[in-house]
């Protein structure tokens, strides 16, 4: 009768082996003294011991004390998930005087114990993992962390009140910050608001400051009417390639005095104002609001008649002859900046309300979107103030419809978590301004934040009807006399319980948050990765919410989640502290399980080259070899398993460890067949 043995103890290996009860997590369902006492049994292992909790500071004592007194140089501990404690076990290898990449883990809690009931069947599980375990440790070899130096200047992208609060954090540190914005101005969608909930600032008042904070900063480099375009590098050594589009407008030499916008031979404004929501006029050069920052006037090349057909009398070149600001020749241009970590605050777009067509919006003219009428009631805004329907008539009636793309799966299943808020506000502020009948039509009211519920109570005081049911319909068909000239929101009040028809004279649909459009592009440069809902995705949505799975790329605002103006400024502030630890310490720790390649056994085919997730892998034209930046790469494993020759090996996974490893699995089944009378060539057939 034939036999397989284990492998031989190679180097002379000495193992402790440790499992781990886990309070009950483990010890209800595995027999771990049985465990213990199986493995002291097995070829190498000099201590096997058992205890509760195997994570804590005696556990962790075990293991150094049997290491300086048993003269052990192999560890493997059997307990939880390697992503909870391995650290925790290659810490307490390290203290003990091995190098900390001798452990091994073996997950005997998720794969073993939470996952079986059969106690005799789980505790031969445990064995079995244990016994693989044994046999793959024996195989591993020293190794150390790498250290990779960080250039100590961050990249924020993203001037809304997320970039505007990481970038003077970082700066206020004695950071180097450029901050790079797509819109002439920084400020983002905050810059339009009226006033903020629940507090009713202003929010000019509290962000304006904030933005001249920014662009008069000496830390901070200010790029906007720009976009980042390309990434190189990696955590520490990023290179950014940044697009500045051309403003037509020398910045060095503009003031702001806007004697141009004066001159224009547009006596009056005509285009569409963006920041307005469309509801006010613009000309073809023109500052984006008042407190624009950076003051710099930008020239719209769609409808400058100078841009577009060259035969414009120039006007404007003429009020500006002091300083010579103004170049109809400028184009786009390219820069190079080298940093050591990036915040993305990308911010949001708002629901498109065109996307749900029942509710008007397009076709009734008095449909409007929330923060179309956060411009309405803005004193600066097109309107001075006043609350006004297209045709200039005051309403006296307004319904304000909740939920609009949120909390639907034919548009969005997510909360935007502000819209009960702001919807409150506006109709607070619309109450203030015109006096109207104010309906608020909600599926649930969720107000969860400090002083949110005692707003809410206030609209109730304040005379606010309060409507609870989705509004199926708004439309203009009008079955009694007192509806004619009227919209109509048809609704079910479930309160009440039945359906009603309410005529009002303006209609505000509370649009939702969604991510940007470019969102799949921007994470693709980045190398991010998108949740389901199409927002950034953090590493961990409570332990690193502001940190993405690539190192030294972090998250901030409303691009990783609809969030309200607290909790962004907040999250930007985490962002900002994150990137200062990397950049403080100097150097970043990189994990040695990296892939590299055996140039003796590469055949230059280049087939792993596209395969790399991170494009750590290039390829050397003159050894016509493949090669592996090391602080590039994350030890996926990809390369490894797709090159033909297998000349790429990877650390902590190489070819021995892992076989070993299965063979420690199959044994007791291999030698079960011997003892059937099997041959070798028919266990080998199995």
């Amino acid at each position: 009768m034939e036999s397989v043995k284990m492998n031989s103890n190679k180097e002379g290996a000495r193992i402790g082996f440790y499992v781990c009860h886990c309070g009950h997590n483990i010890a209800s369902v595995v027999d771990c003294k049985a465990v213990a006492e199986y493995v002291s049994k097995l070829p190498g292992v000099v201590v096997s011991r058992d205890y509760k909790y195997m994570c804590s500071d005696p556990g962790q004592e075990l293991i150094m004390n049997d290491i300086k007194e048993q003269k052990l140089n192999r560890i493997v501990v059997a307990s939880c998930s390697p992503l909870l404690h391995e650290h925790t076990f290659r810490n307490a290898t390290e203290k003990g005087g091995l190098n900390p990449y001798l452990c091994q883990m073996v997950n005997i809690r998720e794969h073993d114990s939470w996952v079986h009931s059969d106690r005799a069947a789980a505790t031969l599980k445990a064995k079995e993992m244990a016994r693989a375990a044994i046999q793959r440790v024996t195989h591993h070899h020293k190794l150390e962390t790498k250290k990779v130096p960080i250039r100590p200047s961050v990249l924020v992208v993203g001037g809304g009140i997320a970039g505007i609060h990481a970038a003077l954090t970082l700066a206020n540190a004695g950071k180097q910050v450029y901050l790079v914005e797509r819109e002439p101005t920084i400020g983002g969608h905050m810059a339009k608001f009226d006033k903020t909930f629940p507090t009713l600032d202003c929010a000019a008042c509290i962000l304006t400051p904030k933005m001249s904070e920014v662009g008069s900063h000496p830390n901070i480099k200010l790029m906007t009417y720009s976009e980042v375009v390309k990434v190189d590098g990696y955590v520490g050594n990023y290179t950014i390639t940044v697009k500045h589009k051309p403003r037509y407008i020398i910045e060095e030499a503009c003031v702001g005095c806007t004697e141009c916008i004066n001159a224009c031979i547009y006596t009056t404004a005509k285009f569409p104002d963006e920041f307005n929501e469309g509801l006010g006029k613009r000309k073809p050069i023109y500052m984006p609001f008042p407190q624009a920052t950076p003051q710099i006037v930008v020239i719209d090349p769609q409808t400058c008649i100078q841009i577009k057909t060259g035969k414009c009398k120039k006007t404007c070149l003429e009020a500006c002859l002091d300083r010579k600001a103004i170049d109809f020749n400028q184009k786009e241009r390219f820069s190079e900046i080298q940093v050591g970590a990036i915040v993305i605050a990308t911010g949001f777009k708002t629901f498109d309300a065109h996307r749900i067509p029942q509710y008007g919006y397009g076709k009734y003219p008095n449909v409007f979107t929330a923060l179309e009428i956060e411009r309405m009631v803005n004193a600066s805004g097109p309107t001075g103030g006043h609350v006004v329907m297209r045709d200039g008539s005051e309403p006296k009636s307004i319904g304000i419809v909740h939920c609009v793309g949120s909390r639907d799966k034919k548009t969005n299943h997510y909360c935007s978590r502000v819209c009960c808020m702001y919807s409150l506000k506006l109709a607070h502020l619309l109450k203030e301004h015109s006096g109207a009948e104010i309906y608020n039509f909600y599926i649930d009211m969720r107000t969860p934040g400090k002083s949110y519920e005692e707003f809410y109570d206030k609209l109730l005081n304040e005379g606010v009807n309060f409507i609870r049911g989705r509004v199926g319909e708004v439309t203009d068909w009008a079955f009694i006399p007192e509806e004619e000239g009227k919209l109509i929101i048809r609704v079910e009040d479930t309160l009440a319980g039945y359906v009603r028809r309410i005529p009002v004279d303006m209609v505000v649909l509370s649009t939702g948050l969604e991510h940007q459009p470019d969102a799949d592009a921007v994470r693709r440069m980045f190398n991010m990765s998108c949740g389901s809902e199409g927002f950034f995705l953090e590493r961990h949505p409570k332990l690193a919410p502001v940190n993405t799975f690539t190192d030294g790329i972090l998250l901030a605002g409303c691009c990783q989640g609809p969030k309200d103006i607290p909790d962004t400024v907040a999250q930007a502030g985490a962002a900002a502290a994150e990137a200062l630890v990397l950049i403080d310490k100097g150097y970043i720790e990189q994990e040695p399980n990296t892939a590299f390649v055996r140039e003796e056994d590469c055949s230059g085919c280049k087939s792993c080259i596209p395969l790399c997730p991170y494009s750590a892998i290039s390829f050397d034209e003159q050894k016509k070899k493949a090669n592996i930046n090391e602080a590039l790469c994350k030890g996926c494993g990809t390369c490894v398993a797709s090159c033909p020759s297998g000349s790429i090996v990877q650390n902590l996974f190489e070819d021995e460890e892992i076989f070993s490893e299965i063979e420690g699995l199959l044994l007791d089944n291999i030698n079960e067949k011997f003892a059937q009378g099997k041959t070798t060539q028919e266990v080998l057939a199995k």
